[in-house]
């Protein structure tokens, strides 16, 4: 990431000029529960969580809620919560149960693939991830492709090469400046996507993580 930074800069200084300022988000569940919020900086920080006990309080409202109204946007939002909560496989178990009911809703794979890789089992992870992919690309700021270059990383195991190459597609040299065969527009959106899913890594992987570590060297 500092490397991707300092390249922008030599791009391009209006990108990182853009980068600079703090830009605050929040996101709330379909009955209103607050979620996260986010305060964007040069470096991803990762989602500042409600509290568990919130959580916890909503996950009996989604059950109520759905119970009246049928709506499976609140069966969704309580697997979300059950991720978050680290009841993998409740949330595992619950999703697959919403995938039959409503096949092919891109929140669904995208969270079974989280879960599934949260609770160790990548190989699923890999299998998910690949089909919200597919239901849609252009979610998540089009970065997708960098969870399942990570996926695929970390199902290697110890034969992996964890580098620039294999999880961004792309490196900036072994100099102090770096360097880089992408124009302005290609940067920005490697940037963009490499700040979202360092973002969503970092409020869910343990330190220390060598695939982390990398990219946010990147």
């Amino acid at each position: 990431m500092y490397k991707l930074l300092l390249a922008c800069f030599l791009a391009a200084a209006s990108l990182n000029n853009a980068t600079a300022c703090l830009n605050g988000e929040t996101k709330s569940l379909k009955d209103g529960t607050f979620l996260y919020s986010d305060d964007f900086g040069k470096v991803p920080h990762g989602h500042t969580f409600n509290s568990a006990e919130e959580f916890e309080k909503a996950v009996v409202n989604m059950d109520s809620l759905y119970r009246l109204k049928k709506d499976i946007s609140y069966l969704s939002d309580k697997g979300l919560l059950l991720i978050l909560l680290k009841r993998y496989d409740e949330a595992i178990n619950l999703y697959l149960e919403v995938e039959k009911i409503r096949p092919r809703r891109y929140s669904t794979a995208s969270n079974l693939g989280t879960a599934y890789e949260l609770a160790g089992n990548n190989e699923q992870a890999l299998f998910w991830i690949k089909k919200a992919v597919g239901i849609n690309p252009h979610s998540h700021q089009r970065s997708e492709w960098i969870h399942v270059n990570i996926l695929e990383t970390k199902i290697k195991g110890a034969a992996a090469n964890v580098s620039s190459e294999a999880l961004i597609g792309t490196d900036f040299g072994k100099a102090a400046e770096p360097s880089t065969t992408l124009n302005r527009n290609a940067l920005a959106k490697l940037h963009e996507a490499l700040y979202y899913q360092l973002n969503e890594r970092v409020s869910f992987i343990k330190t220390p993580d060598p695939i982390v570590a990398q990219l946010l060297f990147d």
